[in-house]
């Protein structure tokens, strides 16, 4: 067909490089991805000393009612019910449905309706950890939107057009290889491309005319289109010649809010999981010998357009480099790598490598590692751990905004069919399709987080009744210890995965009696369950995603009574307070923070300040000052600063990410954040008396799906009012 340059119909964008001039660096090549470097703007993060000795007021479980002063004001205006008194009496504590609004999705609101009935103010992990979300979500959805739309189609509209032009100027294999990569961007545009523009679409009249795709498209790009807005499953893609899973390409999390994030979606899920495969030939390879020769061609051409304009590849730079901040680098080779190996092989960085030439770079290139994760590329079965690492060394390759590498995609990659072996256990537990562990389990990874809760449950659930679990599970372990406090905050990813664990410790001696519960450790199971389910919805596109491979009230006393409680967990506190500094530096280093989402994280900085300054007083039993007691009468106000200008969509904690998929048994595994709940905590206080409080709490879920059912937001959100399925087994201790 004959082919036409496209126009770019864009406005010069003033590229904003700070932190990511020059290339940057990538992580060095270790023995485990787990210990790999990570992003320079990490040196923000900055740990707070932490010097304590818990000696909390205690109390004896069960708890007496009469020995609570307002335990029958409590019970009646919230509405306890005998089993939830019961639980209340057993455990100190107990988490309820929210007797106000039972689908309330605000985590904030509350605290306000709490204050105003009078029931003293329980502020919890889950609440904070929540407004960490927004913040996080928030600020990453503004620059997407208001800049990497922009930046990536002038990426795409540019790159489409010099392998138009190369194509006037190869033969062979170089011509082929230009028009694969025509057809590749031909698709990017197609896709980012506005098909209407007015309220609730991202786009104006005029980006009608600026974001204009190729006239005419080459059948193969026509196709490969087809199946992507067909979201039609696991199926030969037209350009690349291997199997993909289609069902990836459904916008969800945040860019279901306007066509422009919809459509950015799309591109970037394009850019990020198809691969330009490196090897082929041999047992085990996704594609021919002649194949891949020409993906790495195409690849070479890509990466030799970059370097040969500054600005383009400053462009990218500045995408990459900013969304890694968030979320990591890629598991997979990309520009940098090639153009790394381009000028090390003979044929040097140039557009037109003739066969030789790329042989010679795929040489070179095959020193590098393969992904540590199989993402589904060119899927296929596998009978064994052996076979299973050749399918996934095959999978090397060129992605051109590759997904990134998430310590928890890597754990579930491994801890899933062939690598954990037969079902050595009895009944059926939630991992077991067939006879073989088809998925993991949130638990899995909670227990690698430092959860003994959750390794205990793993182990009553049958989870962890496989023949190869505890070998798999111990190298995973020792990769883990490894990792040092530095390493844990190589970006805001791993910071929020680190700031979590210390909710999974077990609490003894000198915490309040509740604490100290096993079912207070399956409540914090739950907080840093939900909490991580909405970390995979804030990078749904961007983490790599792990696939498996196919096979009556006592008289008040007259001391002023306690107005509340903070939850006591002043690490937790400490270490988000340095999460979100680290977040709000970072990003101004970055110049990708906007002025209110700056105050937003000032605010949640100062709020998460005191909590941390209240909690170390009630462990060390010292007396809270007026001061104190006002700041938890107001937290609610307080917190509410943090959503400032904030979209009430934004704020729900009604949210479903899935987070691994296994083709072979049509299954995704989704994580799921239902409505708002309660929990009520008995507290001690100094002088004795112990007060009942009540906060905000997350609801989770975990459940499967087939490939075709892949849940948006909005989706989820309608289930919930109609048909939940239901909560985890191990939940049932906490209400």
């Amino acid at each position: 067909m004959e082919w036409t340059v496209l126009v770019l119909g864009v406005a010069a964008v003033v590229l904003l490089t700070a932190g990511c001039t020059g290339g940057g660096e990538e992580p060095p090549e270790n023995d485990s991805p787990l210990t790999a470097g990570g992003s320079a703007v990490s040196a923000y993060y900055r740990s707070l000393p932490l010097n304590l000795t818990p000696a909390s007021p205690s109390y004896r479980l069960p708890l007496d009612p009469e020995s609570v002063w307002n335990w029958g004001a409590v019970a009646a205006g919230l509405s306890l019910d005998r089993n939830a008194t019961a639980l209340l009496e057993q455990n100190g504590f107990v988490a309820i449905e929210n007797p106000f609004n039972p689908r309330e999705t605000d985590m904030v609101r509350p605290y306000t309706v709490l204050k105003e009935r009078g029931i003293p103010v329980f502020v919890t992990a889950d609440s904070v950890l929540h407004l960490y979300h927004i913040q996080f979500d928030e600020t990453m959805r503004t620059i997407e939107e208001e800049q990497f739309y922009d930046d990536l189609w002038t990426l795409d509209a540019a790159l489409f057009n010099a392998s138009v032009e190369t194509m006037a100027a190869a033969d062979g294999q170089a011509l082929e290889a230009a028009r694969r990569n025509a057809a590749y961007f031909a698709v990017a545009l197609a896709l980012l491309a506005p098909s209407a523009d007015g309220e609730n679409t991202g786009f104006t009249p005029d980006d009608a005319a600026r974001y204009l795709p190729p006239s005419s498209l080459p059948s193969a790009a026509v196709d490969e289109l087809a199946l992507i807005r067909g979201r039609a499953g696991v199926a030969e893609s037209p350009i690349f010649t291997y199997a993909e899973d289609y069902s990836q390409y459904l916008p969800r999390g945040h860019y279901t809010r306007s066509m422009r994030l919809k459509n950015y979606f799309l591109a970037m899920m394009w850019h990020g999981r198809m691969t330009f495969l490196l090897t082929g030939g041999d047992e085990g390879s996704i594609v021919s010998a002649e194949e891949a020769a020409v993906q790495t061609a195409a690849a070479a051409q890509i990466a030799a357009a970059l370097d040969a304009d500054p600005s383009l590849m400053a462009r990218w730079n500045r995408i990459y480099e900013v969304t890694a901040f968030y979320a990591g680098y890629s598991d997979d080779l990309g520009p940098r790598h090639y153009i790394e190996a381009m000028k090390k092989a003979p044929g040097g960085v140039n557009r037109t490598l003739t066969a030789d030439e790329t042989a010679l770079l795929q040489a070179e290139l095959r020193t590098r590692p393969p992904p540590a994760i199989y993402s589904g590329t060119g899927y296929r079965a596998v009978g064994n751990e052996k076979e299973g690492q050749k399918a996934l060394d095959a999978t090397i390759g060129f992605r051109f905004m590759g997904q990134r590498f998430v310590p928890d995609s890597y754990v579930f990659s491994g801890l899933v069919s062939p690598y954990t072996g037969a079902f050595t256990g009895t009944g059926a537990p939630f991992t077991l399709v067939q006879g073989e562990r088809a998925i993991p389990t949130g638990l899995d990874l909670m227990s690698l987080l430092g959860s003994e809760r959750a390794a205990a449950l793993l182990d009553a659930g049958g989870d962890s009744r496989y023949l190869h679990y505890d070998e798999v599970y111990g190298r995973l372990e020792g990769e883990f210890a490894a990792v040092n406090e530095s390493g844990w905050n190589r970006n805001l990813y791993w910071g929020w995965l680190y700031t979590l664990r210390p909710l999974l410790a077990t609490f003894g001696d000198g915490y309040p009696a509740f604490m100290q519960t096993p079912a207070w450790q399956e409540k914090e199971l739950t907080t840093a369950l939900a909490s991580w389910t909405e970390l995979r919805h804030d990078t749904i596109l961007y983490a790599k995603q792990s696939y498996t491979f196919g096979r009556a009230i006592s008289v008040k006393p007259e001391e002023q009574a306690v107005p509340g409680y903070v939850e006591p967990v002043p690490e937790f506190y400490t270490r988000l307070h340095a999460l979100t500094a680290m977040t709000r530096e970072g990003l101004a280093s970055l110049e990708a923070l906007d002025p209110v989402s700056e105050r937003r994280l000032q605010t949640l900085d100062v709020a998460l300040d005191r909590l941390a300054a209240i909690s170390v007083q009630e462990l060390e039993g010292s007396p809270l000052t007026a001061a104190d007691h006002a700041f938890i009468r107001g937290v609610g106000s307080l917190l509410d600063g943090t959503l400032t200008g904030v979209d009430d969509r934004a704020k729900t904690t009604a949210i479903v990410a899935d987070v691994h998929t296994d083709p072979y048994h049509d299954l995704v595994l989704e994580e799921g954040v239902g409505y708002t709940g309660l929990v009520v905590a008995a507290c001690p206080a100094p002088d004795g008396s112990v007060t009942l409080a009540a906060g905000p709490v997350f609801s989770y879920y975990e459940f499967t799906v087939p490939l075709s059912g892949r849940l948006t937001d909005e989706v989820w959100q309608g289930r919930l009012r109609q048909d939940p399925p239901a909560r985890p087994w191990w939940t049932a201790s906490q209400s």
